[in-house]
């Protein structure tokens, strides 16, 4: 993969051969940023589970202290008193078996997080297809398939993140962005991390946290120190 001028200038700054205390690697991430656009800083986690076996997976959500800087837009799948619930609770788009076709057939993806109530999930069922290669379908794990409706539209609106490991064992979330102080950064990165290792599957064995990387969206890698994170 052939890199730009900014990316390559930006990559000499970074020794690749250490892995930085988490306070100077995020330091060294905001500098990373030098796009021309608010970058969003991500962190890349590859842990030693073996996502094949069921009692080594991970899934769960947190909600960072400082959000992400970016605006969520909330689809929710309820009926009657919690259809009102969640748009009071400030969800864009609310509804039920008439939003079907809407996804399905007209490839409608204007939202960011679905929620929906248990009695919806037959509905919400059929959209498997679609919404599951988006990471959009509902997990109770996640807290998006509930009752509270008000509750979960607000923690997702304040910040609330889903963290999952990818088909290879590796977890990507986004920690805020490049405008961010290092401060708000390095709160929501230990409320991740906290929550990650809280999460660790009894099942794994030897080196849970194996290598941790923060990126900005345009900027090379930093490592930061494992040791410093458990």
């Amino acid at each position: 993969m052939k890199h730009g001028k900014k990316y390559v200038e930006a990559a000499k700054a970074v020794d690749r051969s250490v892995q930085y205390d988490p306070a100077e690697a995020i330091s060294l991430v905001k500098k990373l940023s030098t796009a021309k656009f608010d970058e969003t800083i991500e962190v890349h986690i590859k842990t030693g589970c073996d996502g094949r076996h069921a009692d080594q997976q991970i899934r769960g959500a947190v909600v960072l202290p400082h959000g992400t800087g970016k605006q969520v837009r909330v689809l929710v799948f309820a009926r009657g008193a919690k259809a009102d619930e969640a748009v009071a609770a400030g969800a864009e788009f609310v509804g039920a078996e008439e939003l079907v076709p809407k996804i399905q057939n007209e490839g409608w993806f204007d939202y960011d997080v679905v929620v929906a109530t248990p009695d919806m999930m037959g509905v919400v069922g059929r959209l498997g297809r679609v919404l599951g290669p988006k990471g959009l379908m509902p997990n109770p794990k996640a807290g998006t398939v509930t009752m509270d409706v008000t509750k979960a539209v607000k923690e997702i609106k304040a910040g609330k993140i889903e963290y999952r490991l990818d088909k290879t064992n590796i977890i990507h979330v986004p920690i805020g962005k490049a405008s961010f102080t290092e401060e708000q950064l390095s709160d929501n990165f230990q409320t991740l991390i906290g929550a990650i290792n809280k999460a660790k599957p009894a099942a794994v064995k030897g080196q849970y946290l194996r290598s941790v990387t923060l990126a900005p969206t345009m900027g090379p890698g930093v490592k930061v120190n494992t040791l410093k994170l458990a």
